[in-house]
Parts: structure tokens; sequence; C-alpha cells
């Protein structure tokens, strides 16, 4: 796969100062998408091609429906209705069945049962939107990994940084291994490791003095970092799913 570098969003998420720039990148991403869907992309047939087939997982139904574009989405949850409606039926039928699931449920009870289960789960599993996030996010791992060695402010940036969440780490660890030489990717994931290592021992002692600030023996003294511990404790273990870092910007729409 031929990656391209998004040299400027991700130098602006990392001057944020945030827990995790690339759950900064995923949050404006997924703002841009859930506008551009609701915007005049639902009219055109290669968009509508991908979203009667596909469809949206339940955050980005959610997202979309607080933007009270009724029409839009509408139109959408329409015809994406009819394609699975077409689907269920041939999957309710038996229609779709191979031969070897034919004969899985000729050696047993509720085989044929438990294999319709499993597509109409497989049917609606399927998300646009976060298709189009999981690829941007690809591209700005690849950016932060090349970057690091190419662009002496960048890695002044990452180096000062708070790091990344758990998830992200994963992604940036693999994508380095994907794109970097041997010599560049152990460099680069020892200074991740180092970088979150030490980040989470910050978070963790926050969230230590979190719950030792309910003691009353500690009632009178300062909170420091702690106020917002559990809130940045959960975003760094499983990315920003919680308190104002997970929200999208506001919308008056």
């Amino acid at each position: 796969m031929k990656y391209t570098l998004d040299t400027l969003p991700v130098l602006d998420a990392y001057k944020t100062g945030c827990e995790c720039p690339l759950c900064r990148l995923r949050i404006s991403c997924e703002d841009s998408y859930v506008d551009s869907m609701l915007g005049a992309a639902y009219m055109e047939p290669e968009c509508r091609i991908r979203t009667n087939e596909t469809g949206f997982c339940t955050r980005h139904f959610e997202q979309m429906y607080a933007r009270r574009n009724r029409l839009g989405l509408a139109l959408m949850t329409h015809t994406h209705m009819q394609e699975v409606l077409a689907s269920l039926e041939k999957i309710l039928s038996g229609e779709d069945a191979s031969h070897s699931g034919f004969l899985a449920s000729l050696r047993g009870g509720n085989r044929g049962s438990e294999g319709k289960a499993e597509k109409i789960r497989a049917r609606i599993a399927g998300c646009v939107i976060c298709d189009q996030v999981r690829g941007a996010l690809e591209r700005y791992a690849y950016t932060i990994a090349q970057l690091y060695f190419s662009n002496a402010e960048f890695k002044a940036l990452f180096e000062g940084s708070k790091g990344v969440c758990l998830p992200h780490m994963a992604l940036l660890l693999e994508m380095s291994q994907k794109t970097l030489s041997a010599a560049q990717h152990a460099q680069f994931s020892k200074a991740l490791a180092a970088l979150e290592l030490d980040n989470l021992r910050r978070v963790e002692g926050e969230l230590e003095w979190f719950t030792l600030k309910f003691d009353y023996r500690n009632a009178d003294k300062p909170w420091g970092n702690s106020h917002d511990a559990v809130e940045r404790g959960i975003n760094k273990l499983m990315g920003a799913c919680v308190g104002e870092e997970a929200q999208l910007p506001p919308h008056n729409d």
C-alpha cells in the first residue's frame, strides 16, 4: 500500500499537548466525514453505492442523527435498508448457504440457525465512516513514523508529548514496522516505548491521587492534575471515548 504524508494536521495535533494526538485527529476526521456524508456526498452515486452496501455503525448513526439533517439521513437509511432486506431474505431462506454449510446442518441440530445468526451479524457489521477514519489514521501513523526521522521540529514535539493511547501505540508500532527500515523501526519503537511508559506512570499516579483525595485526611490538599484523571485514564487505555477529549465539536444544525 502506498501512503502519503499529512504533515500539517499531525504537527497541529501534537502542538495541542493532548493525551493522544491520534485521537484528536480521529475525532477531527469523524467530524469531517459525518459532515460530508450529510452534505452533497449522499447524492453522489459512488457514495450511495458504498453506503447502501456497507451502512454505518451505531456510533456514526448517532453522530449523523445529532446533526438533524433528517432528509439526508432518511434517504441513506432507506436505500441501505432495502439492500439489507434483500440480503436478509436470502439468508433466512437459505439461498446463500454454501455446500459445506448444508452438510454441516445435516450433521447436527441448530447449526443452520447458528450460520444464519453469524451471517446477519456480518451483514450489519460494516461502516463507511469507520473505513474512512481507519484509512486516515493509517496515513497519520505513517506520517508520524516518517517525520520522526525527517523533521527536527516534529521529533522534538514527539519526544516532549504525552504519548498516545494504547490502541494508537499499537497502530504506530505496526506502521513503523511496515514502512521503516529495521534499524529505524527499532529506534522509533524504543523512543515510543519510553515515552508511553513514562506517561502511563504519570496518569496512573494522578489516578491514585484522585482516589486518595476521598480520604478525609487529604480533603484540604490540592488536587494537582487529578480532577479529570478518571477520564484521561480511560482514554489512555482505550482511546478517547469519555469526557471532553471524546466530544465532537459543537454544531448548531
